[in-house]
C-alpha cells in the first residue's frame, strides 16, 4: 500500500511535540510493516533512514501537486479536504472550534473526543515503546511529575503546584517554566529524549489535573510506560485511560490534595507498564489504521454525517476543578 502523509515541520522532533511524534512513529511502523510510506514535508526531516520516502516541500508550490498519482491513500493530521480523487483520512488530535465541521473520514483519539465532535470513530494514540525502555525503580509517594505545556492554562499547572506545596511534596515540571520560588518545585523547561525519561523515572506519579476535555493526553501513557500511576481529573479521555490499577480520578483540588497526602494503595509498576504494552503500543495503532484505510479505499465513509464540534463555548474555557 502506498500511503502519503503531509506535515510542515521537521520530523522527528527532539523535544516538545505530541502530534509530531505520533505522525513519525505511525509512519515508521507502517514502513516497518512493508508499506510504501511517503512524507511530503520539511526538507530537513530525517525520515529516510527509517524507510520513509521524503518529498521536500517547495516554496510557492502547493503540496497537493506533489502527491504521486499512484497513491493509495492520503493520511492527514489536520482538518483539510483534499481536492483530488485520492482516498483521504484525517486524524484530529485537538478539539475543534465553535461550529467547525470535519470531513466524513475523520478519526478522533478517544471515545469522548469523538463524542464531543458527534462521531464514534476513534483510535487511541500510542507510543513507540523502543523509545521508552522500562527500568524498574523504587517508588515512594514524594516526587510528582507535571508533563505538559506549562503555559497552557487548561493543563492546570496551578493546582499541581498548589497541592504539592500544601502537602510538602516535590513537583518536577517538564514542559515549560514555573517562575515562583519553592524548594518543592523543580522546573526543567522543554525537555526530550533521555533527559525526559530520566525525569519521569525519578518521579513516583504523574499529576494530570487538566481543566478541559483532554482529547487523549500522551503524557499519561508516557508516564505509565515507566510504571508511574496517574492522578487525573474527570474530563475528556482521562476516565477511559486511567483505571483503578493504574491511577486515580479526582474531581477537585481537595481530592487531589487528599490523594497526595495518602494514596491509600500501592501501585505495581510492572502492571502499569504491561497496561501500556497491551493497549498503547504503536504496532496495534498502525494495525487499527490499516483496517480503516481499507474501508476508505473501498469508498466506505467512516462517519455517516460530517463530524462537528458539539459545544457553543470554546474548548479552552476552564472547567471547574
Amino acid at each position: 500500500m502506498k500511503i502519503v502523509f503531509q506535515h510542515n515541520g521537521v520530523l522527528p522532533v527532539l523535544k516538545y511535540g505530541g502530534i509530531e511524534r505520533i505522525i513519525f512513529w505511525h509512519m515508521k511502523e507502517l514502513a516497518r510493516m512493508g508499506h510504501k510510506v511517503i512524507l511530503i514535508g520539511h526538507a530537513e526531516s530525517s525520515v529516510r533512514e527509517h524507510g520513509i520516502e521524503l518529498i521536500a516541500l517547495q516554496p510557492d508550490v502547493d503540496w497537493t501537486t506533489l502527491v504521486p498519482k499512484d497513491t493509495d491513500i492520503i493520511h492527514l493530521f489536520y482538518n483539510y479536504k483534499f481536492p483530488g480523487n485520492i482516498p483521504t483520512i484525517n486524524t484530529i488530535q485537538g478539539n475543534g472550534k465553535i461550529g467547525e465541521n470535519f470531513i466524513k473520514n475523520t478519526v478522533f483519539v478517544s471515545k469522548k473526543h469523538a463524542a464531543i465532535h458527534g462521531s464514534d470513530q476513534f483510535i487511541y494514540n500510542a507510543l513507540d515503546l523502543e523509545e521508552y525502555p522500562f527500568k524498574l525503580t523504587e517508588k515512594k509517594w514524594d516526587h510528582f511529575l507535571f508533563l505538559a505545556k506549562a503555559s497552557w492554562r487548561v493543563k492546570n499547572l496551578a493546582h499541581a503546584v498548589k497541592t504539592c506545596r500544601k502537602s510538602n511534596k516535590h513537583l518536577h515540571i517538564a514542559g515549560g517554566k514555573w517562575w515562583g520560588i519553592s524548594r518543592y518545585i523543580h522546573s526543567f523547561g522543554m525537555v526530550g529524549g533521555e533527559e525526559k525519561l530520566n525525569i519521569i523515572r525519578s518521579c513516583d506519579a504523574l499529576l494530570f489535573p487538566v481543566r478541559w476535555h483532554e482529547p487523549f493526553g500522551i503524557a499519561i501513557i508516557e508516564a505509565m510506560s515507566q510504571g508511574l500511576p496517574v492522578v487525573g481529573s474527570p474530563f475528556g479521555s482521562l476516565p477511559e485511560l486511567i483505571t483503578s490499577e493504574v491511577g486515580f480520578i479526582v474531581n477537585n483540588h481537595d481530592e487531589l490534595l487528599m490523594k497526595l497526602k495518602n494514596p491509600g494503595k500501592v501501585f505495581n509498576a510492572q502492571v502499569i507498564r504491561k497496561y501500556v504494552e497491551d493497549n498503547f503500543a504503536i504496532n496495534k495503532h498502525a494495525e487499527s489504521y490499516l483496517v480503516l484505510y481499507q474501508k476508505v479505499m473501498t469508498n466506505e465513509e467512516l462517519n455517516q454525517q460530517a463530524p462537528t464540534y458539539q459545544f457553543n463555548i470554546r474548548a479552552e474555557e476552564l472547567l471547574p476543578f
